[in-house]
């Protein structure tokens, strides 16, 4: 069992993150922080496995919390949920060795599907002997090898192999869809472009897509790799 401890200073975000990680399977939640002093507090006292951590709090940011958690040798690892997307502070999680960072506002599937990444690198983990390259890819969230898109035949004018080879990675490894704009992202593309590559999938077979209605505008295409 993953025990969980989830800091946010909003009471109604914690109370739902709290909610969401009681209904995972394998997880449950120790405690619930608005401060990141109380964080510090809990994490002492109750050896979480895991820390759902917002950047923003009253007293510190999330930073200071993994970095005097660090250096106090807390064995805990920590998921970043948060609307801070600054590079400098996304860049500075990443050296605190945070497990993954979620943006806000998502969807309840992402984070399920981020707990269900963390459950599985878990048990890949403390499995114990030596780890293959897969296993390390997948502890490490990474598809193990690049999506063969060279037996499909030729590609529609305008695509390159190259591109549609990371288009594909990048599909491949998403959790658990990607829309055009998410792919352009990543990949440096115009939506677009990003789009007829991710369409190109769907066309040959290698993937699928739905559709994700919202509460005004267009529904939005969400594409999921099926090819192995």
């Amino acid at each position: 069992m993953c025990e969980v401890l989830v800091v946010d200073d909003d009471f109604m975000v914690a109370r739902a993150h709290e909610r969401i990680v009681a209904q995972q399977p394998g997880f449950t939640v120790v405690g619930v922080a608005a401060t990141g002093s109380d964080a510090l507090a809990q994490i002492a006292a109750k050896s979480p496995n895991l820390v759902l951590l917002d950047m923003y709090l009253p007293d510190m940011t999330g930073l200071d919390v993994i970095r005097r958690a660090r250096k106090a040798g807390r064995d805990v690892d920590f998921l970043v949920l948060s609307a801070a997307r600054e590079a400098e502070m996304v860049t500075a999680a990443l050296q605190g060795g945070i497990v993954s960072y979620l943006l806000k506002p998502f969807k309840i599937v992402e984070l399920q599907a981020r707990l269900a990444a963390y459950a599985k690198r878990r048990r890949l983990l403390g499995a114990g002997g030596d780890l293959s390259q897969s296993d390390l890819d997948q502890a490490l969230g990474r598809a193990s090898a690049l999506p063969n898109v060279a037996s499909v035949g030729a590609l529609p004018k305008g695509l390159s192999k190259e591109t549609a080879s990371l288009a594909a990675a990048a599909l491949a490894g998403s959790e658990p869809d990607l829309a055009a704009s998410e792919c352009a992202e990543l990949l440096g593309l115009s939506r677009v472009v990003a789009r007829k590559y991710l369409e190109y999938f769907v066309t040959s077979g290698q993937a699928a897509v739905t559709l994700r209605y919202g509460q005004t505008g267009r529904p939005q295409r969400r594409y999921a790799w099926l090819a192995g």
